[in-house]
């Protein structure tokens, strides 16, 4: 049986190093899904990527999908661990997608990984305590990975907040919204 967790909480926060955390405990073999792509014009990007590369550790095998994560699953082999890292790269990647494709492609995800065979961890940013951006595009961006972080919460066998350097569980400490389930969830709830 696969475990889905999903990590979730502000930048710098400590998110990616719990998840990897859980990863290295988790006694299988690990997979980095990386979704970021690399621009060797953008030092301070390339610096973080490598912050990244540097902690995992040699014998996981890392995999760049920065747009087909739904097929990037769909091979996972059954003793494996998948840590995605992150959701919101991975949106940021297809935000030219219009709304209906987007959806479409939202709802292969959440089908897909229903149908893993492998552990997953998912990293995502948390964006939408600050201030409604000021422009369409980071609003939609906001919108979508705040209701796609929702919807995975809601599949997810645990989910972590990780702020200010400590990971919470909240799945212990919450209460889950699941009045509506997963197809009653908009972008904009």
């Amino acid at each position: 049986m696969s475990k889905i967790i999903l990590v979730t909480g502000p930048t710098r926060s400590g998110k990616s190093e719990w998840a990897e955390t859980l990863a290295a405990q988790s006694s299988k073999a690990v997979v980095y899904i990386a979704t970021a792509t690399l621009d060797s014009d953008d030092e301070e990007w390339m610096q973080r990527v490598q912050q990244h590369q540097q902690r995992r550790p040699q014998n996981w095998m890392t995999l760049e999908v920065p747009y087909e994560l739904s097929a990037a699953l769909a091979e996972a082999k059954p003793n494996t661990c998948l840590l995605i890292d992150a959701l919101g790269t991975w949106i940021a990647n297809l935000l030219e997608q219009d709304d209906w494709n987007w959806q479409n492609t939202v709802q292969e995800f959440l089908d897909t990984v229903q149908l893993v065979a492998a552990d997953m961890i998912f990293v995502a940013e948390e964006t939408g305590w600050g201030v409604v951006p000021a422009y369409s595009t980071g609003r939609t961006f906001r919108d979508r990975l705040g209701s796609l972080v929702r919807q995975l919460g809601g599949i997810a066998d645990t989910v972590y907040l990780v702020t200010g350097g400590y990971a919470l569980n909240l799945s212990v400490l919450g209460s889950p919204l699941r009045d509506r389930g997963i197809q009653g969830i908009q972008e904009n709830d």
